[in-house]
């Protein structure tokens, strides 16, 4: 459980927040964001640490948009960067995929009520010589956006403090076989892996740091009778350059997510859980997290966290993930962020076969 044995503690600096306050003493207390807008809403100088984020957005006026959380896209720049060290679509930073929201809680991300359209954040985030933060929007309509960014201002913070990272990737479909060509038995089960090739890249980072965790979305895209569970897949995470098998090789993509025997059943712990077990025979959109606050994964070199997509690579699902991470700087710039039409979750009846949406949404892992 979280340590709060420090909380009495006489501590330095002073607390501050930026927040989307109605400057003129009234309520408009929201930034409108309208359609192709980058704003700007955080700008702090100086040094200091992050220490909670809250936000909410909605549609200005009498409409509707639809996967809102996939067409806003969170970046975060640290000391003055040229690139982002933080640049995911808002939902799935905050812990959920799937262009939606719902309830949950963790140690570090949570969606609160109304029907978890309350994001919060609790990742510190020191900085020494200032800290940006921009919401680009991709929707349809005008958003409001209401947000709360508590800070410590401070003199200055401690020279071994790493900078905190996230990035979100997609792979829609994923690259496996045909599901008509093998026995069931050989594509849930049958073969060996042993290179780590053609895994799932979560993370691929350089430098030195720690990584500390990721929420995964499945939309299970095979439509079967048979056995269809999705996550017969090791996780494999290769530390400094090494080659397979690596230090840290898992069991199974429940194991990793510290849950056992093909698990449907919804349930949060601060630093593990299942915020959708998904339908029928493992059918539909999951959603996972796996936060190593207490048992951090350091690399001196470099990372790349990886995990299969079915055992031995067989399935061809919709798979994105969200990494978070700390490190020093300067950090591997990022991939280009996918176009919204490309982040938009697929429709939940998407027969595998049907080639031209598989042409429209299949694209590398980032």
């Amino acid at each position: 459980m979280l340590d709060i044995s420090s909380i009495s503690k006489m501590r330095t600096g002073r607390s501050k927040r930026v927040s989307s306050y109605d400057r003129s003493g009234g309520n408009k207390d929201y930034y409108t964001i309208n359609p192709n807008d980058k704003t700007e809403i955080c700008n702090v100088k100086g040094a200091g640490c992050i220490r909670h984020i809250w936000m909410t957005m909605a549609p200005l006026g009498d409409v509707s948009e639809k996967f809102l959380p996939r067409k806003i896209v969170l970046r975060m720049y640290w000391d003055g960067e040229e690139n982002p060290s933080v640049e995911a679509p808002i939902g799935d930073f905050f812990g959920m995929g799937h262009g939606i929201t719902k309830n949950y809680t963790s140690a570090l991300l949570m969606m609160s009520p109304e029907d978890g359209k309350a994001f919060n954040c609790f990742f510190p985030m020191p900085f020494s010589n200032g800290a940006r933060i921009e919401i680009e929007s991709e929707a349809d309509h005008a958003i409001k956006f209401y947000f709360y960014i508590d800070y410590e201002e401070l003199q200055e913070i401690d020279g071994d403090q790493l900078r905190f990272h996230a990035q979100w990737r997609r792979q829609c479909p994923t690259d496996g076989i045909d599901d008509k060509s093998v026995d069931n038995a050989i594509y849930e089960f049958g073969g060996k892996n042993t290179t780590g090739e053609g895994n799932y890249v979560i993370l691929e980072a350089e430098g030195s740091g720690h990584y500390v965790g990721c929420n995964l979305n499945v939309h299970n895209l095979r439509h079967t009778n048979e056995w269809n569970w999705y996550g017969e897949g090791d996780d494999m995470i290769f530390i400094d350059g090494e080659k397979w098998p690596p230090s840290l090789h898992g069991t199974g993509t429940e194991d990793y997510f510290n849950t056992a025997w093909c698990p449907q059943q919804e349930v949060c712990t601060p630093y593990h859980g299942i915020i959708l077990g998904g339908g029928p025979n493992w059918s539909g959109k999951i959603s996972l997290y796996r936060y190593h606050v207490l048992d951090p994964i350091i690399f001196s070199k470099s990372i790349k966290v990886t995990i299969e997509h079915g055992h031995n690579n067989h399935r061809c699902d919709d798979i994105s993930s969200t990494a978070y991470w700390y490190q020093a700087e300067p950090h591997k710039k990022f991939a280009a962020m996918l176009p919204v039409e490309k982040r938009l979750p697929l429709p939940d009846i998407m027969p595998f076969n049907d080639e031209t949406l598989k042409k429209v949404f299949e694209h590398p892992n980032p």
